[in-house]
């Protein structure tokens, strides 16, 4: 063997980074570094063995990443695997022979996550702030010029009815000036609503969803359904994140999933309750630090879900859809 591919195995095989390549019917070909921590066997284990029968759970997504490096592309993922963070690289690779190969390199991240975390807690912290500044609106709205504006409406019945007898022509000039009012009354409440939806809080998690169904509706023509049990008392703190997460993953599934439906459903469990945000678009990998999936969306979900101390968890495959899935954990 020449001195410089020695030289080279000898540099991969005590990298800190683990690397790996697949054949074409998605058997390992070879490894440097322990596999171990990505893949929870030994490189002995893994080595000729086909990805689909010896990942186990993992194997579907693994070996829809390793098709689609076979296929020309490359992939950038983020993993957390108990308590460390990789940054793993799936990419193509081709032999000198013309074989198809694809390649991977897995290397972990922890140490670097210090600063990202806290670019994190800042956006959690705006997040708050904004969500406060949106509460006092609403409720300003809500409050002090929905009621004054109820109250003015009021007047105007009574000053309708004072001048019913004496002026016609002014009480249809009132009555007109009324329907304005109620004009801008419902834009008050729909404004306040959007702000912040307390209708979650004062007619329930179903009425809250339906609305927003409603409302979606107006810009996807897909199939929209809401499925929730009417036998679940759900707290308000909890139906409150539920409803949040649910807006998010919606939102989500019209703007990029392309999906033709989606369903929510609320349904009762041991721990007390679970909602599931389900569509049939294209999906996406979870892991993809380029995709959608990381973005201030996921970012918010995992907000309200940690506020109400609820598990959080995001399956996804190109061909099933993607599911967004919230439920109560169960007490130790």
């Amino acid at each position: 063997m020449p001195e410089s591919e020695s030289l080279s195995d000898t540099l991969l095989e005590q990298s800190p980074a683990c690397l790996w390549m697949v054949r074409e019917d998605l058997s390992f070909a070879r490894f440097y570094g322990s596999p171990g921590t990505i893949f929870g066997k030994s490189s002995e284990e893994l080595t000729g063995s086909c990805a689909l029968d010896a990942l186990g759970a993992e194997a579907p997504a693994w070996c829809s990443r390793f098709a689609r490096a076979l296929a020309g592309e490359t992939l950038y993922l983020r993993e957390r695997i108990g308590g460390a963070t990789w940054y793993i690289t799936v990419f193509p690779v081709r032999g000198k022979d013309g074989a198809r190969y694809a390649g991977g390199m897995a290397r972990e991240i922890t140490p670097w996550n210090t600063a990202e975390q806290e670019l994190r807690n800042t956006v959690l912290g705006a997040l708050k702030a904004q969500e406060f500044e949106r509460n006092t609106l609403s409720k300003f709205l809500h409050d002090i010029v929905g009621q004054n504006l109820t109250a003015l409406g009021l007047q105007l019945d009574l000053a309708r009815m004072d001048v019913e007898s004496i002026s016609p022509e002014t009480c249809v000039r009132l009555g007109d000036i009324q329907k304005v009012l109620e004009s801008i009354m419902e834009q008050v409440r729909e404004y306040s609503y959007h702000l912040n939806p307390s209708a979650v809080e004062r007619a329930g998690l179903r009425s809250a969803l339906d609305r927003l169904v409603t409302h979606i509706r107006e810009r996807f023509p897909g199939s929209l359904r809401v499925n929730v049990d009417p036998s679940l008392k759900i707290d308000p703190r909890i139906a409150s994140a539920f409803y949040h997460i649910a807006q998010e993953a919606v939102e989500n599934a019209v703007q990029h999933s392309s999906c033709s439906s989606i369903e929510i459903a609320v349904r009762p469990t041991r721990a007390g309750a679970s909602m599931e945000v389900r569509d049939n678009g294209k999906g996406f990998d979870p892991a993809d630090i380029l995709g959608g999936s990381r973005g201030l969306g996921l970012l918010s979900m995992e907000h309200y879900a940690a506020q109400a101390g609820l598990d959080l968890s995001i399956t996804s495959d190109k061909k099933t859809g993607t599911a967004v899935r919230a439920a109560v954990v169960e007490a130790s």
